[in-house]
């Protein structure tokens, strides 16, 4: 019973967990009223120790525990009874019955964390599918839970209950189809469920496909439970369910209580009932970190691991992925079903269908790009590594592009979808926005992370102008009269004659691995900073001019003017001052914040180099800031000087 995970948490909570005969001061842990549990409650009458029940947290895993061992996010520790057993009032009665809930911030992260829930689509098991069809909207959801579940019991219901809950959908609702939807652990083989296919007719159906709860919900029309999680899920939605049983969220007005429980008489809002249930009853835990957590970083741990399998669970067939690359890409695509490489665009696309299976492509090998139609299209994120690319460094984070990819202009991308999805944001991730903003400027976090302390620059009106790999895709796609570092040296400083010109050659082009080196940059730049951290030149300068550099990008993290002689990513939201030709479908007002929630948090996947484990963007900003992103192996560094021999010759060659 008592897994690493669980032992892990219960002794960061200060418990250990021993077997002996315990003494009046100690704690008798029973997992809730399991079939074992009665061993703990005889021992606790015999020697007067307290019992303390333990249950998995709402949020779960991906996978029920009986499938495949996963370990949970969070606990929940009752001292009084359990959550589920009305017989006598639990821990979280007695919240939702004493506790004012009535602070604001607390009731904004509880409204923030239902929308939280319903966008990513998180329940207690969340393998499964959002795009997953439901039935169409009309129907009344009934439903079943697992034969011999303690919370059944706990609430008297058995069968019949449930046959008599199943009576009263259909009279209360006359002419509506009626939808069972059975467990998860049912659906599964795990365990039965009360209802079966005898219980179907023309108007009652089962339904067990693996679909979002939170899409099943909305199309109801009404929903009944005996005392499933899924109708606490379904009043966040808005739902007032018909409840069979005495379940922990019944009796505060939100609710049509077949069974009242005489003693709970307050009527609470959904926020008021979110913010017991899930931020002040539970104990979360932080798996990069390896400590307990709020609900907040526990949810977007778990959103991290459900995106990676959601994404990653039919395998891919890859094409153009370097050698070097394949095991960075394994890694992180392919903890769930691995990756096929074929570099044959024809064959790997009969390859992906005949394995239903996504097939994907390194954007800048997507070449002709009609090989390549229905091809999903890899790049670097936007907060790569602690080291070059070009020096073979592993990526901590990465895009997949099912529309284009973000640096090409000439078409939409994946990346503007999320900027249109993201342009009005809701309070809470308005403020995970401006949070991810503060830590990455604070801690002088760019997209390499390389470079020594800048010199003392010269005094003035100083413009910062990053060189650029010239030969980049961003730079053939995305500029037209201004397509060198020698012509954006050019530009600027004909623009402003007076300024003090500071130009930042790129690392690439610097280490002789990429194209782009300027002859004499000292003829119109004051200063040129080689081998400096363009982060910590940032805050010393007014303004950046870039043709399509991500260095814009970060300029505009820190609140520095930025002019754009071509078409990034970041141009076209009323953020810059756009001089190249960006696409009209751009022509929208972002804020800073929905911008960079977009870019960072919505669009790139992340690998915590430490665990290994799918991970939100905030736990890569602290491992580069801490320095523990993870090396470069010495065949690495071999591999990118022969590389770096090849590129030169290539040079030469064209």
């Amino acid at each position: 019973m008592w897994r690493q995970r669980e032992r892990r948490i219960l002794q960061l909570l200060g418990y250990q967990i021993r077997v002996a005969k315990p003494g009046a001061d100690d704690l008798i842990a029973v997992w809730g009223q399991s079939p074992t549990s009665h061993r703990g409650e005889r021992v606790a009458a015999a020697t007067g120790a307290q019992i303390v029940r333990v249950e998995d947290a709402w949020l779960r895993s991906l996978f029920p525990g009986r499938a495949n061992k996963t370990p949970p996010m969070g606990l929940l520790l009752d001292f009084k009874g359990m959550h589920f057993d009305p017989a006598l009032p639990s821990d979280l009665e007695t919240l939702l019955a004493t506790h004012p809930l009535d602070d604001t911030a607390l009731l904004d992260r509880a409204r923030g964390g239902i929308a939280r829930l319903r966008d990513a689509h998180l329940t207690k098991y969340t393998a499964f599918d959002p795009a997953t069809p439901v039935p169409d909207p009309g129907y009344v959801l009934v439903l079943d839970q697992t034969e011999g579940d303690a919370a059944v019991r706990a609430s008297s219901a058995d069968r019949n209950r449930f046959l008599e809950m199943l009576y009263y959908a259909q009279e209360q609702h006359p002419g509506a189809r009626v939808l069972i939807k059975t467990h998860p652990e049912t659906s599964g083989g795990y365990r039965a469920g009360y209802y079966t296919d005898a219980d179907a007719n023309d108007r009652v159906s089962l339904f067990s496909d693996p679909v979002s709860p939170h899409t099943l919900v909305e199309g109801a029309v009404a929903v009944y439970t005996v005392s499933s999680q899924l109708g606490f899920e379904a009043i966040l939605a808005g739902h007032k369910p018909h409840v069979y049983g005495q379940p922990f969220y019944a009796g505060w007005g939100l609710t049509e209580d077949a069974f009242p429980l005489d003693r709970r008489q307050r009527t609470l809002t959904r926020a008021q009932l979110f913010a017991a249930a899930m931020i002040l009853y539970p104990t979360w835990y932080d798996p990069y970190r390896d400590r307990l957590c709020a609900y907040e970083d526990a949810v977007e741990a778990l959103a991290a691991d459900t995106r990676a399998w959601r994404e990653d669970h039919k395998g891919y067939v890859a094409s153009g992925m370097r050698l070097w690359k394949r095991r960075p890409l394994t890694q992180i695509f392919g903890r769930y079903r691995g990756l096929s490489f074929e570099h044959n665009p024809a064959r790997a696309k009969a390859k992906a269908a005949a394995k239903s299976a996504p097939w994907i492509v390194w954007a800048g090998k997507a070449t002709p790009p009609e090989a390549f139609d229905g091809a999903r299209r890899v790049e670097d994120g936007f907060l790569r590594s602690k080291g070059l690319g070009a020096t073979l460094t592993p990526p901590l984070s990465l895009v997949v592009d099912d529309v284009g990819i973000y640096y090409d202009p000439t078409r939409p991308s994946r990346l503007e979808h999320w900027m249109a999805t993201r342009a009005k944001l809701r309070p809470d991730q308005a403020d995970r926005a401006r949070s991810l903003i503060r830590s990455l400027t604070r801690s002088g976090i760019s997209k390499y992370n390389l470079g020594s302390t800048p010199p003392t620059l010269p005094v003035g009106h100083r413009i910062l102008v990053p060189g650029q790999v010239e030969d980049d895709a961003s730079i053939r796609l995305g500029t037209s009269a201004v397509r060198t570092n020698q012509a954006l040296l050019e530009a600027a400083r004909r623009a402003n004659p007076e300024a003090v010109i500071l130009y930042k050659p790129h690392p690439d082009v610097e280490a002789g691995l990429r194209a782009g080196a300027v002859e004499d940059a000292a003829a119109f730049a004051d200063l040129v900073l080689g081998g400096t951290d363009p982060a910590q030149i940032l805050p010393q300068v007014q303004e950046v001019w870039t043709m399509t550099s991500a260095l814009g990008f970060e300029a505009l993290l820190r609140g520095v003017a930025v002019t754009t002689l071509g078409a990034p990513f970041y141009a076209g939201w009323g953020l810059t001052t756009d001089l190249g030709d960006v696409p009209p479908r751009r022509r929208h007002d972002l804020s800073l914040e929905s911008l960079v929630h977009a870019t960072l948090i919505d669009y790139p996947r992340y690998m915590d180099p430490v665990t290994g484990l799918p991970c939100p963007v905030e736990v890569i900003v602290e491992r580069l800031a801490a320095g523990t992103a993870q090396p470069r192996g010495l065949s690495n560094r071999a591999l990118s000087k022969l590389q770096g021999v090849f590129a030169s010759y290539a040079h030469l060659w064209r």
